[in-house]
């Protein structure tokens, strides 16, 4: 039998994590607790009572309370959904008023090496991207990108891939609408993102929202076939892309250049003539302060406010201590958290920025029939987590302690250095796509079921919660955060471990996911409105 069989989180809970496989008559231990005789199977990552609690009374975990009892609970029973269940109860949630001083770390200040760009931004990669305004323009870009692959761009080796990067929206999205001008952010956020030096914009040519809407560079876009914009004022409402001077740009229409046989030709030309340009770009040294850091998680599990989450909220507290960017997302995920992150807001407009966005998304689920606590997934559940309260507050860990300085809606440029927070759905790689057409430059992903997540053209670090997970998939995972439970490591040692391999991933140390090419499949925009 393990020496600690259970983990109990805070002082108070009436549950703790069990860290095997517990069986009926077991007698598992906590540190500084007597002993529980455990009643019931207990899968390792679920809860266990400590204490006896009522139906109807509340449950806690974190110290925060995760449920109620939806039948009798005793010491030692298994907690799980057969008798713990949602309630989402009052919270208070205050406007600011905590502050945590992050502690400028002794000794040099470190550094990556990365790509500055003309406007002062720092890339950790150098892509030429092929953007598509529609998805009619999908296939055509996945064909032009696929004559780079394989040994094609051995003689470039400051590139690091052609990719296209495509959408399944279609001509009839209104640019005014809320989708409209969302797709537009996403495409606008890629198009200009400090990781892509090269960039061929392919539309069909009939589209609402023109390729050279998001290309436009001062009104002048090199052109392969597509009519010239006017004045950038006039250039849809003036939806330009904010894209750096030294940003090669071409941009091409199926229609204009006659067809997809022809627009693969072209397409390929252009990219070629583009190859020599940026690959003469080079890595120089930059400051910390330069990263972008995207913080996300999928496939969730007990562990994951336990190891991974909180060791990347270390290394978010240790970048935001050094004056860089650290931002949270997946709103539907934090709900039921919310007052923790309002609580250390810099001033009310920022909390009350995040609490408006929770209050969307009850109207925004309730419109399509559900509630926000239609969270967790199955799989989440086989892994431990029971209600979405007991999720959200392990997944606000990946914020660290740091304050919150700023709010963004989905796509919205991230203009503001230190800790912040994205409105932006739960799934994995809709979320992660508005973070990085908010300009993050890193991602770190954390999972305790083994997402095969990855993101081009931003490299994501993948962090597994738990050791049994890493140890069947650790081809797919940068750092095993799992060995917080197993004993053999502390919370801010892993914590230090995905601070340095962040700097050495923005340095150009290749993930996993980039190992195996993941990620243009995983740029997916956030899709909302009528299509017409």
């Amino acid at each position: 039998m393990s020496e600690v069989d259970l983990l109990v989180l805070r002082e108070g809970d009436d549950v703790a994590v069990a860290t095997r496989d517990l069986a009926p008559g077991d007698a598992a231990s906590a540190p500084g607790a007597a002993p529980v005789a455990v009643g019931q199977p207990v899968p390792r990552g679920h809860k266990i009572a400590l204490r006896a609690v009522s139906a109807g009374g509340e449950v806690h975990k974190y110290g925060q309370v995760i449920g109620v009892a939806t039948a009798d609970i005793a010491p030692g029973d298994h907690v799980h959904s057969h008798n713990l269940g949602f309630e989402e109860g009052q919270r208070e949630a205050p406007l600011g008023g905590t502050h945590t001083d992050l502690p400028l770390p002794d000794g040099a200040r470190p550094t990556f090496r990365g790509y500055r760009r003309a406007d002062g931004r720092v890339g950790t990669r150098n892509f030429v991207a092929i953007l598509t305004s529609v998805n009619c323009s999908a296939s055509t870009a996945k064909m032009i990108a696929d004559q780079f692959r394989g040994t094609a761009l051995d003689e470039f080796e400051n590139v690091d891939g052609v990719i296209a990067l495509t959408h399944t929206s279609g001509c009839g999205l209104v640019p005014d609408s809320e989708g409209g001008q969302i797709l537009l952010r996403t495409l606008r956020g890629y198009a200009a993102h400090p990781n892509v030096a090269g960039l061929l914009v392919l539309g069909l040519g009939c589209e609402m929202v023109p390729g050279a809407a998001l290309s436009a560079r001062s009104g002048q876009v090199a052109d392969l076939g597509m009519p010239t914009l006017g004045p950038p004022e006039d250039a849809k409402q003036g939806l330009l892309a904010s894209i750096s001077d030294d940003t090669v740009v071409r941009s091409l229409t199926i229609q204009e250049a006659g067809g997809v046989r022809a627009s693969v030709r072209a397409g390929v030309a252009a990219v070629r003539e583009m190859l020599p340009l940026v690959n003469a770009r080079e890595r120089v040294e930059c400051d910390v302060s330069e990263l972008v850091l995207a913080l996300n998680c999928g496939g969730s599990d007990g562990y994951s406010g336990i190891t991974a989450n909180p060791a990347l909220g270390w290394a978010s507290d240790r970048l935001v201590a050094y004056g860089a960017t650290s931002v949270l997302a997946e709103t539907p995920e934090v709900y039921g958290a919310e007052h923790l992150l309002t609580a250390r807001a810099v001033k009310p407009e920022v909390a009350q920025r995040l609490l408006d966005r929770i209050d969307w998304w009850r109207g925004y689920v309730a419109a399509g029939g559900g509630t926000l606590d239609n969270n967790p997934s199955p799989g989440n559940k086989a892994g431990g987590l029971t209600t979405i309260l007991e999720k959200s507050l392990g997944a606000v860990a990946k914020g660290g302690q740091a304050d919150l300085g700023a709010v963004y809606e989905y796509a919205e440029p991230i203009t503001e250095r230190g800790f912040a927070f994205m409105d932006t759905p739960g799934y994995d790689p809709v979320s992660v796509t508005g973070l990085v057409a908010g300009g993050a430059n890193v991602v770190v992903f954390t999972t305790g079921r083994g997402s095969v997540f990855g993101c081009r053209p931003t490299p994501s670090i993948k962090v597994a919660t738990n050791t049994p997970m890493y140890s069947v998939m650790s081809e797919d995972m940068d750092i095993n955060a799992g060995v917080v439970v197993d004993g053999t490591a502390t919370v801010a040692e892993v914590g230090r471990q995905i601070f340095d391999r962040i700097l050495a991933v923005a340095s150009g140390e290749q993930t996993v996911s980039e190992e195996l090419e993941i990620g243009a499949e995983e740029f997916i925009p956030w899709h909302m409105g009528a299509v017409t």
